[in-house]
């Protein structure tokens, strides 16, 4: 396996979450004005654009980080001993960053503030308990795949499950504290209020830990290769290959 030093995979995330959030927050512009005052046509276009967006967002930068563009995933990983714990600490600034990126990108593209603020509020138990279910099916479905030697088809699985948890949760499955950050710089449907951001990160959280116990009981002889497989397998700096040896 050829090596990939640390700088090129930070590049690799921080442009992946930018156009993960340019994606998401674009075409939550666009179907808004495409489609004004029908929700459910609405967050149809949204999520069939942000799950076949993030298919193709993995492909283009999974062999080279992992596109993992998700900070619950990156610790999970870690834990797991696929990723170091250093690394892992320093995907969650390029995350979160290209997010807001990505996000005033979106804005800016629609002729939109550059910089604004989310009055969208989504903040309760229902939301809390969706966030909690969404993240904990995101993960098992990546380290599933990685555990069986399928992390090939990861890219298309993770845009699917998103798509689908659009609708089948009532939080629209954001599952992601880097897009939860990003998506607070939108006015768009795709918006969410700061207020409500500490209870959608926190219940991300509590989907990890939760998915971490989970993973360990249904697959409890993931390898630190395996897990090194997710979300795409990838190149790895030679010091993450000396720590799997």
């Amino acid at each position: 396996m050829n090596d990939t030093v640390l700088w090129r995979r930070l590049l690799a995330e921080l442009l992946g979450s930018a156009l993960l959030a340019a994606v998401v927050i674009g075409s939550g512009i666009a179907a808004q004005k495409l489609s004004p005052g029908n929700i459910g046509l609405e967050l149809l276009e949204n999520a069939a654009v942000t799950a076949a967006g993030l298919f193709a967002i993995i492909l283009m930068f999974g062999p080279i980080s992992g596109g993992h563009f998700n900070p619950v995933v990156s610790f999970v990983d870690a834990g797991f001993g696929g990723l170091s714990w250093r690394d892992a600490a320093a995907y969650l600034p390029v995350q979160v960053g290209g997010c807001i990126a990505g996000a005033i990108l979106a804005n800016f593209m629609f002729s939109e503030p550059a910089v604004s603020i989310s009055t969208k509020h989504r903040a309760s138990g229902p939301h809390f308990v969706s966030e909690v279910v969404a993240t904990i099916g995101l993960l098992l479905v990546i380290f599933a795949l990685a555990r069986s030697e399928r992390s090939h088809a990861a890219p298309a699985a993770v845009g699917a499950y998103i798509g689908a948890a659009y609708f089948f949760t009532s939080s629209t499955s954001f599952a992601n504290p880097a897009i939860t950050v990003g998506r607070m710089f939108s006015k768009s449907f795709a918006g969410i209020a700061p207020s409500s951001a500490p209870t959608f990160i926190s219940a991300q959280i509590v989907g990890g830990l939760l998915a971490f116990g989970l993973v360990k009981v249904l697959y409890p002889g993931i390898t630190k290769a395996e897990a090194a497989d997710v979300v795409e397998p990838h190149l790895r700096a030679e010091s993450d290959l000396e720590t799997h040896h």
